[in-house]
Parts: structure tokens; sequence; C-alpha cells
């Protein structure tokens, strides 16, 4: 992320922090670098899916810390890739380097993969916290720099782009950010977090008269996520910059300073600018020029005033506005209660599916969810028909096209997928999108169900909030190629009854006496837990079995979101999914299959498993 090899360079010199104690102050978090850098614990598995349990619980140490250091933080989310889609190529690559990963990961090679639900999972325990958060309508940088600057605090990112921007309150990078060694201060000031911040100012001063208006300039030529060095190779093959920055061993880190000493010659950018074209031919110059100058814009402060959410919950954006963006669309994904990719289809018409670590010789995992998202695309995207025009060959030809960027095999490959044909209560000209609440809610509730293939009357004996899990486990029984094995099906269910059971002993219901057989069980589970597994070995059909369910569950999550929530949600924070106790489980059915009988202790939690085995196998 950011500017290339900025980081690295900063990093090898010391001398550009400073040394900062972090306490009884508001601080800015960019949400996006928080939650990779907490999944990506040491001791993550980062091969069997997730834990999202312990991920959630990583994520409330954190602001626990921030807590007793009187720390007040406001996380800022990005949101969809924004109606220009500038960083496209970058996100390809990316993706790329993903799909690299989850293949290695696959073969056992090692690599950090994050889970696929790890996003939704952090904005349920931000949610759960009661930590203030915000998703933008699109690439969050701008609207972190100016809130922070606003009310003068720092940054906590882990993104180069804040080297560039002139923040009052300084950068600190989540390297540096020793939330796990709170200290306690001499005196009445109490704990403190150990940190170190990055000043625009300091950083200037060891390149001579280097203005700081001129280091967004600097951070385009070298190269950032919107712009490649192709456009401007010419000038780096005929400048003649400071200190010898010849290409060879250290030649990027050697460019980059020499380009920093170049630039301090100049006072404002448009006379940099200018002498930067003077290196290229005519022909090229004013594409350049408007290039570099739209580039530099992205390091400007952003119109959207984050204070205003923070205070009434109102999130206005220009961007949103030019776009035609429902309100209540825009509304819900500021708050968290819809999915980037909601915006990148209804905008952009395109998506990107994260990979996971799958059987690549396989199709994809998420191809077992795609009709769940044609009737998505097919929401956001739908075409008004007339009555007498309405007729199903008509409405097969108008359908709209989503692209999507999926895996086949080892590479990333692009496919574009018709949008679902809806029922005809979705295809009333009376509701279009931005009325798509007013459709009835038992509208809403059945279209739903009827796309994962269930009925209400079904789910009833279930517990409201395991509902949607439970109806996209009978979609996925239904719908996954291979089938899946019944063992894998058990594994999944006992899964989600000890997350019941860990759910009641450590978070009861205050209003409901605890039973003495729930205890009995848990104390049991927590002893099977602790035996030495006979065989740990990794099945990659099992896992791309699983990958296909967490798709689903991903899916049924976004439909449920955008109808409005007619089935309740199910808390990823709380333990959902345990990709390693579901792994485990799986083997140890294989070979022990009275696995089944781990909590027959507790009649409330053996009469649960037996009706979610019930339901989906009826």
């Amino acid at each position: 992320m950011g500017v290339q090899g900025l980081t690295g360079f900063v990093e090898e010199r010391g001398v550009f922090f400073t040394e900062l104690r972090v306490r009884d102050t508001k601080l800015v978090i960019d949400g996006s670098s928080l939650y990779h850098r907490l999944c990506f614990a040491p001791d993550a598995d980062f091969r069997r899916g997730g834990d999202y349990g312990a991920f959630a619980a990583a994520v409330r140490d954190f602001f626990g810390a921030l807590r007793a250091c009187g720390v007040a933080p406001f996380v800022v989310l990005d949101g969809g890739r924004g109606a220009e889609d500038r960083k496209l190529p970058t996100l390809r690559g990316r993706a790329a380097e993903q799909l690299r990963a989850a293949h290695g990961l696959s073969r056992g090679t090692g690599g950090c993969l994050a889970p696929l639900l790890t996003r939704e999972a952090f904005v349920q325990a931000l949610g759960r916290l009661g930590v203030p958060f915000v998703q933008c309508f699109a690439e969050a940088d701008r609207e972190i720099a100016g809130l922070a600057n606003r009310w003068g605090c720092p940054v906590l990112s882990l993104d180069s782009d804040f080297f560039v921007f002139d923040l009052a309150g300084g950068y600190c990078p989540l390297s540096h950010f020793q939330w796990q060694s709170v200290r306690a201060a001499a005196g009445p000031q109490g704990c403190y977090v150990p940190a170190r911040c990055f000043h625009a100012e300091r950083f200037c001063g060891h390149f001579g008269r280097l203005s700081k208006a001129l280091l967004p300039l600097f951070a385009v030529m070298h190269g950032n996520d919107f712009v490649g060095l192709e456009a401007l190779e010419a000038f780096f093959s005929k400048v003649r910059l400071p200190r010898g920055c010849a290409a060879g061993r250290g030649g990027k880190h050697l460019r980059l300073q020499g380009l920093l000493n170049w630039l301090a010659q100049f006072a404002e950018p448009a006379e940099a600018v200018d002498n930067v074209l003077k290196y290229l031919k005519k022909h090229q110059r004013e594409e350049i020029r408007e290039l570099l100058c739209t580039s530099m814009e992205d390091y400007a402060p952003s119109d959207v005033n984050l204070e205003d959410f923070f205070r009434n919950g109102s999130y206005e954006c220009e961007a949103a506005r030019k776009a035609d963006i429902p309100q209540w669309v825009l509304d819900a994904l500021a708050k968290g209660k819809l999915a980037p990719l909601i915006i990148n289809a209804l905008i952009l018409r395109s998506t990107f599916l994260r990979v996971q670590v799958e059987n690549m010789q396989r199709p994809s995992a998420h191809s077992t969810a795609l009709p769940i998202r044609q009737v998505i695309y097919g929401l956001l995207l739908r075409v008004s028909h007339s009555t007498e025009d309405a007729s199903p060959s008509k409405q097969t030809s108008e359908l709209p096209i989503v692209c999507e960027f999926d895996r086949c095999q080892k590479t990333l490959k692009k496919t574009f997928v018709q949008a679902a044909s809806l029922p005809p209560d979705f295809c009333d000209d009376r509701f279009p999108l931005d009325k798509l609440m007013e459709v009835p809610f038992s509208c809403r509730q059945m279209l739903l169900l009827e796309t994962l293939g269930v009925k209400m009357s079904f789910l009833e004996p279930i517990p409201s909030h395991l509902q949607l899990p439970i109806a996209v486990t009978c979609y996925w029984i239904r719908c996954s190629e291979p089938k899946v094995k019944l063992n894998q099906l058990k594994a999944l269910l006992l899964m989600i009854v000890s997350e019941e059971l860990q759910r009641i002993i450590n978070d009861p219901d205050p209003t409901v006496l605890p039973a003495e057989d729930d205890s009995v069980a848990y104390n049991k589970f927590l002893k099977w837990k602790e035996k030495k597994l006979q065989n740990n070995d990794f099945d990659l059909d099992a896992a791309h079995s699983f990958c296909q369910w967490q798709c689903c569950l991903q899916m049924g999550l976004y439909l449920n979101q955008l109808l409005g929530t007619p089935v309740s949600e199910p808390d990823l924070s709380s333990r959902l999914y345990t990709g390693t106790l579901v792994h485990r489980l799986y083997q140890e059915l294989k070979s022990a299959p009275s696995v089944e009988n781990l909590f027959i202790l507790s009649p409330k939690m053996a009469q649960l498993y037996l009706v979610l085995l019930n339901t989906v196998e009826s």
C-alpha cells in the first residue's frame, strides 16, 4: 500500500521519528490497516479459513488498551473502489499476490492471507465494543487525514501514503505502536502506549529546503497505488539526480533520495512540474502534466466532513452524489451495514472475489455462491419493465452484466455474470432501488429464503441468530460440487454447537439461570481440545469444502443486509466459525465417530445439535 519503497527508506533512517506517549487524546485509526495487522498474529493459522473468535478477542484487547490510556479511537474504513476505478491495475496486482500466497499455503510452504470474513468480523466487533467507526464511499486516506487535522490528533495506520500527508498530529505506524506493552508513568498522568511518530516537517528538514507541499509530487513521481513509474521513465533516464542515483544495488532508495533532493530546489509544485516536463517529448507533456496534477489531488484535503458523521450520523459525499447513489444505500454503507462489494457492483458493475486456501485444481470456491450473487446484482441493477414488455424473453435479454475477478486454477481471470431475473414484487416500477426498503418485509424475507432454498417453517425451531448460518448450510449442501461429505457437515454443526456453548458459559444471559449440565459439558469440551490430535494432517479437499461454506455465508450475509436484514444477522465476532476446530472435528469424526457425542452431557446442546442436523438433512 502507498508509495513504493518509502516505508523501507524511512524505517532504515530512524531520525525521521520522534518518541510519543499516546494517552488522553483522540486517535484516528485506519481500519483496514488495523484489522490486517491484528489478524496477522504470529500464532495465527492461515490454512484453515480463520479463527474469528481469536481475532475478535485481539480486537477487544487492542481497544481495551486504548481505553486504559484515555485514548478515544475513531476508526475509518475504506469503502468501494470509487467511480473512476483508478486503482484497478494495483488491485489486480494485489489479487494476484494473494492468489500466490493462497497457493503457497495450500501446499504447506507458508505465507499470510487474511481469512475471507475478517472485515465483517472486525465491523461486528467494533459494534459490540461501541467503538465509533465509519466506512467511506471510496478509499479512506484523504478522509482520515482531514479528520485528524480537524482534531489535531495523530493518525494510526500502516500505509506509507501517510508519510506524504501534512498531518498536524503526526502519523504513528502500527509497527511502532506498542499497545501490548502499555506502561504506567510516574505521577498523576496515568498509563500510555509507547509509540513513534512521523512528522512531514521533520522529514523535509533532512533534504535542504524541501517544502512539504512538494511531497505529493514526490509520491506521484516515485510511484504509488495510482501511478506507475513507467510514465516518467523518460524523465529518470535523462535527469541528473543529486548524490549519484544510478540504478543497481540499492537503486530504489538512491533514486528516492535523489528525487527528494532534486525537488528541494523548487519553491512550489507547479514550478517543479514545469521542470519535469522539460525532459519529456513535447507531445507527451500536457498528458503527463494532467496525470501529475490529478494524482497530486489524492493528497489534498477531502470535502467529506467526518466530524459531522461522528457527531450526528450524517455522511455527505460529493462523489457519491455525482454517482447518483440512493441515500439509504450511502447511509448503510457509512454505518458498515453494506459491504464494499455492493457499492462496486452498483457503480462499476465489477467486483473482486477474494481467494482462500482452497484446491487450485478445482473451480473457485466462490462459484458455489454464484446464484446468490446473481440475485444481489439483480436487486442493485434491475431494469424496470412495464407490464406489456415484461415477457421472459425480453427480461433475459435486458438483464445487466457484472464483471467478476476470481480465481481460475492458479491465475486471476475475469468473467461476465448475468444478474438474476427477480420475482414480480421486485420488478414493480413502484420499488426502484431507492425504495427497496418499502417492499413488504415478508416479500424481502421470502426472496432471501427462496434464494437459499429453504422455508421459514423449517428454521423456526432454530435460535434466531443461527437461522441464517443454517439456511446457508442447507444451500451449501445442495449446491456444492463436489458434494459435501456427511462428516464435513457434522463437523460444521458440532463447531456451531461448541460456539453456542461457549457463548452461554462466557457471556451468559442474566435473565436465565446457568445450567450445571452446560458447565460440565463445557469442561469436557475443553479437556477434549487439550488432547493431542492423533492426525493433524491438512486435508485440502475438506478445506475447499469449508471455503465454499464461507463463500456462501458471505454472500448470504450481503444479500440479507441488502434486503434490510429480514433474518437476524449472525455474530461472526463470537466464534461463529473457527477453522482449526472444524478441521480437527472432521479429522476425528473419520477415525472416532463417538466425537459426535461430545456435548451429550448437556441435554440442551445435544438437542440443539440434533435439531440443526435434522433441519439440514430434511
